[in-house]
């Protein structure tokens, strides 16, 4: 009887064993599928993009003021889309710091359980809706209702509504990061603070905010990054105007703009104007990834543990 039982343990563990080998290696295969995908993907823009700066100095495209590669007269300074990306990308984090933060404060710190189950799920909502929604939204309300009551002279294609759009995109990004961020702060720290005579209003913006700071710094840095990256809020609302210019209420064309441009045909395959393209993309690329680094580098950094 013994023998039957030893017999099935030792059964049973070599099948556990073979689950949990089969599992290891299929995260490890998903984990190696996205590295590969981002090495083609940087090969990919390398390789055009070489054939573009072969073309135009490196020096013009990153201190050029004017940007005309789909003109007659073709110039190319980027500088012009980097300034209206990262105008757009300033005023969409002016909007989600703080009403993320709001909201992360109040979910982690304020909401009952019934609240918190009810109103979180609408937050997420706004990541979910489709970018296209938000560009008409803004494009035929947020600036012929709205934004000219206040602003009469404002151009119907601009970055100010484009930014604002964006910044109700990543409050998600802020507001969930945040939020777990402060509910991972011990409960100690604050029966602390209480036991003191703190109330709940000190406890959260002196106690609880500190020591959460290192999540909310990296929800910004993502957020910031996801700004950036978004293409079709700008290409519908911000418009296609490559100019350097630090008024919001004009049209301006942003980097990821530029991008969905050439991308829906304006520029034949093999040309200056079509391998420019890659040549954004990549710039665009290494803005991006360092900021996602340094995300990672401030959690791990400044995590404070308990």
């Amino acid at each position: 009887m013994s023998i039957v039982v030893q017999g099935l343990g030792s059964k049973n563990l070599r099948k556990r064993r073979l689950i949990s080998t089969l599992i290891q290696n299929i995260t490890f295969l998903a984990a190696l599928t996205s590295t590969i995908a981002v090495i083609i993907i940087l090969l990919t823009l390398l390789n055009e993009s070489l054939a573009f700066f072969t073309e135009v100095s490196i020096l013009e495209y990153f201190t050029g003021t004017h940007w005309t590669v789909l003109f007659l007269e073709k110039k190319f300074g980027i500088l012009p889309l980097l300034n209206a990306t990262l105008l757009s990308s300033l005023i969409a984090l002016g909007v989600a710091v703080p009403i993320g933060l709001a909201i992360a404060i109040y979910l982690g710190e304020y909401a009952s359980n019934k609240v918190k189950n009810t109103l979180k799920p609408i937050v997420e909502l706004l990541a979910g809706i489709p970018t296209v929604v938000y560009g008409y939204f803004a494009l035929y309300f947020v600036t012929p209702q709205l934004l000219r009551i206040f602003l009469p002279n404002i151009q119907l294609n601009n970055i100010l509504a484009a930014g604002l759009m964006i910044g109700f995109l990543i409050i998600p990004i802020v507001g969930s990061i945040s939020e777990d961020a402060i509910r991972s702060v011990p409960l100690d720290l604050r029966l602390a603070a209480y036991s003191v005579g703190a109330r709940k209003f000190e406890v959260v913006i002196k106690i609880v905010v500190p020591a959460a700071l290192s999540g909310i710094f990296a929800s910004i840095i993502l957020a910031f990054g996801r700004a950036m990256g978004e293409t079709m809020i700008v290409a519908i609302v911000a418009g296609f105007r490559p100019i350097l210019s630090f008024n919001v209420l004009e049209s301006m064309e942003t980097m990821t703009g530029f991008i969905a441009q050439v991308a829906t045909g304006d520029a034949p395959h093999g040309t200056i104007e079509y391998n420019s393209l890659f040549a954004v993309g990549l710039t665009l690329l290494l803005i991006t990834y360092p900021l996602n680094l340094l995300a990672l580098r401030v959690l791990k950094k400044w995590t404070i543990r308990y």
